[in-house]
């Protein structure tokens, strides 16, 4: 198995990032990582990572780096020569993106400067995109998901990332490139910002239980997704990049579990019981949504020999754990 020894993590400070940067450092000994993320402080960052986790935070180099300036991106890939890119960076909220249209702009152009950079230098190594389940969008043909579903973004967020998927099936046909794409069904941890439904939910909860609040309003409690750890896919993630076969694959649990699910562990686990707080508003759904959406991840099964681990119980054990702790 190779040693990368130069790797860049874009959009690292996420909570993709985080449980990716421990999984390297867990794996390899000779690594200098760069993360790239234009909101945190080297030392906030590494303060939060190193919660509970014994990393070596001489190997790790967080820098502010604008992504969507062609002529930066290059210098610092030119100085660099990464062995290993992860791209995980770009706006991640679908609803901001719906507000704000040019995230899909920017989502396209950070990974075509990441890209024409690296081909301009010559340097062809291993490169890792975040691909959505967004991707499918309109599709309410198919409930269960896979590498070969029919692809109808449903907003400016899942057309940019749509665009740098179908990119990469070409490059790494052009290039003979070591190219990866990985759709990612939803998935949630304790490093998971607070404008995020887990976290929503996981503080009404607590504001309720204090006496703080009343109630909560949601969409629906009868959409159903495929939520996986964002522990679990960080390591689909790192094994896809050590033994993919091929360009795209479906990264979830294949377990589907409906809101309403969500809402009573949470509540539950404060002991209340959430019928008496939770208030319904349709209105605040996206349009179109999917109301079901499971992901099929059996080619990473497969070929790769990746699954999850954690179920949804056992995630929100961890984020409460967490958020109560902190």
């Amino acid at each position: 198995m190779i040693i990368f020894m130069n790797v860049l993590i874009t959009g690292i400070t996420g909570q993709d990032g985080i449980f990716l940067l421990q999984k390297l450092l867990n794996e390899y000994k000779n690594l200098n990582i760069f993360g790239i993320s234009r909101s945190y402080k080297t030392s906030d960052f590494l303060n939060m990572i190193s919660t509970g986790n014994l990393l070596d935070s001489q190997k790790i180099n967080l820098i502010n780096l604008d992504l969507n300036r062609y002529e930066y991106v290059y210098k610092f890939l030119k100085d660099f020569q990464p062995n290993l890119v992860f791209n995980l960076s770009g706006p991640s909220s679908v609803y901001e993106s719906i507000k704000f249209p040019n995230y899909e702009n920017e989502i396209i152009n950070i990974f075509n400067n990441l890209i024409e950079a690296l081909i301009k230098t010559n340097n062809y190594c291993k490169f890792f995109q975040a691909s959505t389940s967004e991707m499918f969008g309109l599709n309410n043909e198919e409930i269960v998901y896979d590498e070969k579903s029919k692809f109808l973004p449903n907003s400016p967020y899942a057309r940019g990332k749509l665009h740098n998927h179908l990119k990469i099936s070409e490059l790494r046909t052009q290039f003979e490139w070591d190219i990866y794409s990985g759709i990612m069904f939803n998935h949630e941890s304790e490093y998971r910002k607070e404008n995020y439904l887990f976290m929503k939910l996981i503080n009404s909860a607590i504001q309720i239980q204090k006496k703080k609040s009343k109630s909560f309003t949601i969409g629906s409690l009868e959409i159903t997704r495929d939520w996986s750890y964002a522990g679990d896919i960080a390591k689909g993630i790192f094994s896809i990049t050590q033994n993919g076969k091929s360009f795209d694959y479906v990264l979830g649990s294949g377990v589907e579990t409906k809101i309403k699910n969500i809402v009573d562990i949470i509540f539950t686990t404060f002991n209340l019981n959430y019928e008496k707080y939770i208030n319904i508003n349709p209105k605040i759904l996206r349009e179109n949504d999917p109301i079901r959406m499971v992901a099929n991840p059996i080619k990473i099964n497969k070929e790769i020999g990746w699954k999850t681990e954690t179920s949804v119980e056992k995630m929100i054990e961890k984020i409460v754990k967490s958020k109560l702790n902190n």
